[in-house]
């Protein structure tokens, strides 16, 4: 081997070893970020949490401004986890069959005007969905919302009273509508990678257009579609400021099951009282909600990879 190709061998291994190191310096810090802040949520939330007078996790009181701490996040949960998984009810079917439509049923050309479309809905800022959802989407469902809880208020999700000016229902389908670019953009991409073997063996079989996606697109998709739809669990379980908004006016004390009730999810009950941090002993209760926030998501993300691999396999 000449002493060129030595130099530019080395110069290659060099740059394969820069790369490699630069890969493992990037995963480790991610890493470290959310082991920091998971720390950080626990060193704060401790000394609260130690001297707190009721269960933190079945009672739905919540007071922190005398000297005796009394909370707990029984309804924070309810509330937080019934407006993400309506959200996710809402969302992910809209979001897959927009995807579907998107990669094999229309025009490559319409099928980016109409996915451009939808992605643009990631570009509207939190409050103005909040807004929105406040003073127009709320009180335009009134009705529907007496319809429904009248046809069906036997069932507990649809009884009480019904609260025009913002409830947990329009909550989730603001949260529907925000989380719908996440799960459609991905599941577009899914799609349209499904190897086009897989399509014409379906076709060539007798398959008719439905049959072929059923048995050829959407298992080759599914798991990307759970990944999807776990990203955008995510985000409609941390959302904050379209949720405080639209339940600000509602606020309904304990657990209340009903979709039509108020309630304050945790991200929103830490925003709404964020100028109550004048303590060590108040802050903590509030980053304590934090935590179980910071863990559910955990919790939820790392589900869903497991969930993702099995359906690979």
């Amino acid at each position: 081997m000449s002493t060129t190709q030595i130099h530019f061998a080395n110069i290659k291994h060099g740059g394969d070893r820069s790369f490699r190191a630069g890969a493992i310096a990037a995963a480790v810090i991610v890493v470290l970020l959310v082991l920091f802040v998971g720390i950080f949520l626990a060193v704060i939330a401790t000394p609260s949490l130690r001297r707190d007078t009721v269960n933190f996790f079945t009672s739905t009181q919540w007071n922190v401004g005398t000297g005796t701490l009394q909370f707990g996040i029984a309804g924070l949960l309810w509330t937080t986890a019934l407006t993400a998984v309506v959200a996710m009810l809402l969302a992910v079917p809209v979001a897959v069959g927009t995807a579907l439509l998107v990669t094999q049923y229309v025009p490559g050309r319409v099928g980016s005007t109409i996915g451009f479309v939808i992605d643009l809905l990631a570009a509207v800022p939190s409050i103005i969905f909040g807004l929105w959802g406040l003073k127009l989407l709320g009180p335009f469902l009134g009705p529907f919302y007496a319809w429904l809880q009248h046809v069906l208020g036997w069932i507990p999700l649809f009884s009480t009273g019904v609260e025009s000016t913002g409830n947990v229902l329009t909550a989730s389908i603001v949260l529907a509508i925000m989380v719908l670019p996440i799960v459609s953009a991905i599941s577009r991409d899914v799609f349209a990678q499904t190897p086009r073997d897989h399509i014409e063996a379906a076709l060539a079989l007798g398959s008719t257009k439905w049959e072929m996606i059923r048995i050829a697109v959407i298992p080759y998709g599914r798991s990307g579609v759970i990944a999807a739809s776990m990203l955008g669990l995510g985000r409609a379980l941390g959302e904050t400021i379209a949720v405080m908004i639209i339940l600000s006016q509602t606020n309904t004390p304990g657990i209340n099951v009903s979709l039509f009730a108020g309630g304050e999810t945790f991200a929103s009950k830490i925003a709404n009282n964020a100028q109550e941090f004048d303590s060590p002993a108040k802050t903590g209760a509030y980053i304590a909600a934090g935590l179980v926030l910071f863990v559910l998501t955990f919790a939820v993300n790392a589900i869903s990879r497991v969930v993702a691999d099995r359906k690979v396999r």
